[in-house]
C-alpha cells in the first residue's frame, strides 16, 4: 500500500510540474485563438436589472426623477444615472478536465486533451470577460471580472490544492449562471450523468463539451495492443486489437447518447471536439450557443464539433 501510495504521489507531482511548465505557452495560445475570434462577436452585457454598477450616463428629460444618481450629478453641471449591470447569465462556471485520462494525445496529433481543454478555457473566459461576464472555477477560483483572467485562472489552477478532476465538485450555481465542462466524460455514464443532473438542479443552464483525441473516434489499432487505464493503471492486451473496432465504437456511442440526452433533457447543449481540428471551430459554436444563437454557427461536415449523434471512441 506504501508503494502504490508512493507512485500515485510521484505521478500527481509529475501532472503538476508539467502543467506548470506548460502553462506559459497555454495562455499565449488562449490569448491567440481569442483574439481571432474576438472580430465580430458580441458581448451578452448591457443595461438593466442587476446588482453590479455598470456605468454613468446623463440623465434623459421623461425619466423618473428618482434615477437619478444625486452624488454623481453633483460633481458636474449635469444629472447622471447609475446604470447597474444586465445580470441574465452574470457568472459562467468554466470546469476544464484535469485528470489523468486528459493527458494523452495519440501519434495523430500533437496537444494533449489536457492542453486543449485549458486553451479553450482560457479563450473563452477572455471572450466573455470581453462582453461583461463574470468567470469562476468551481471549487478552485471565485468568479471574477479581471481583464487578466487569464493569468487569474492559470494562477489559481497552479496553486490549487489538487487538479480539477474528470467532473466538477457538487456545488449549487445560480439560477441565473451558466456552467461550461470541458473534458473526455470517459468517466462511468452514470457519474457523468449524475453530476450533469446536480449542476441543472437549480435551474443553471450549460453547455457540455466532450473533448476527443482522434483516436479514441477512429480506434485505429490492430494486432497485439495493451490498453492502460491512465486514472487506476489496470492494463489489458489484446490480441487482434481490430476485432472489437465494431464493438468499441458502439459502445461510445452508446455512452454518448446517454450523456446527450441527459444534457438535452435538462435543456443543456452538447458538443464534441476532436483535438486534430482548431480550437477556434468549437469556440464559435460555443459562444453562438451561449449568446443564444444555437444554430448562428453550424459545425460543418467532418469538422470535428458535432451537436448530433456521432459514434465514436474513448482511448
Amino acid at each position: 500500500m506504501e508503494f502504490e501510495a508512493d507512485t500515485a504521489v510521484r505521478s500527481a507531482a509529475q501532472d503538476a510540474a508539467g502543467l506548470i511548465a506548460a502553462m506559459p505557452r497555454l495562455v499565449l495560445e488562449a490569448r491567440r485563438i481569442a483574439a481571432s475570434v474576438y472580430h465580430g462577436l458580441h458581448g451578452r452585457r448591457r443595461a438593466g436589472t442587476g446588482e453590479n454598477f455598470w456605468q454613468y450616463r446623463r440623465f434623459n428629460d421623461g425619466e423618473p426623477s428618482n434615477r437619478v444618481d444625486w452624488r454623481r450629478s453633483a460633481r458636474d453641471d449635469h444629472l447622471y444615472v447609475r446604470e447597474r449591470e444586465w445580470e441574465a447569465a452574470h457568472t459562467v462556471w468554466i470546469w476544464p478536465d484535469l485528470s489523468a485520462s486528459m493527458v494523452f494525445a495519440s501519434p495523430l496529433v500533437w496537444e494533449t486533451k489536457r492542453d486543449r481543454a485549458l486553451i479553450l478555457a482560457f479563450a473563452l473566459a477572455e471572450l466573455l470577460v470581453r462582453g461583461g461576464e463574470r468567470v469562476g472555477i468551481p471549487g478552485v477560483m471565485n468568479p471574477s471580472a479581471s481583464r487578466r483572467i487569464v493569468e487569474k485562472m492559470a494562477e489559481s489552477l497552479v496553486h490549487a490544492a489538487s487538479l480539477p478532476q474528470s467532473l466538477p465538485p457538487a456545488f449549487s450555481p445560480s439560477p441565473l449562471a451558466e456552467v461550461v465542462l470541458l473534458g473526455d466524460l470517459w468517466s462511468p455514464t452514470r457519474e457523468v450523468v449524475t453530476s450533469l443532473a446536480g449542476l441543472a438542479s437549480s435551474g443553471a443552464h450549460g453547455h457540455v463539451v466532450q473533448v476527443c483525441d482522434p483516436a479514441e473516434e477512429t480506434f485505429p489499432y490492430s494486432g497485439r495492443v495493451e490498453f492502460r487505464e491512465p486514472e487506476s493503471g489496470a492494463t489489458l492486451t489484446i490480441g487482434r486489437a481490430e476485432t472489437v473496432r465494431a464493438d468499441y465504437v458502439a459502445r461510445v456511442a452508446t455512452h454518448r447518447d446517454a450523456i446527450r440526452r441527459e444534457a438535452e433533457r435538462r435543456t443543456w447543449s452538447f458538443l464534441v471536439h476532436r483535438t486534430d481540428r482548431p480550437a477556434s471551430e468549437v469556440l464559435l459554436a460555443l459562444h453562438a450557443r451561449m449568446s443564444g444563437g444555437h444554430g448562428a454557427v453550424p459545425p460543418r461536415e467532418g469538422a470535428g464539433v458535432d451537436a448530433s449523434d456521432q459514434t465514436g471512441h474513448a482511448a
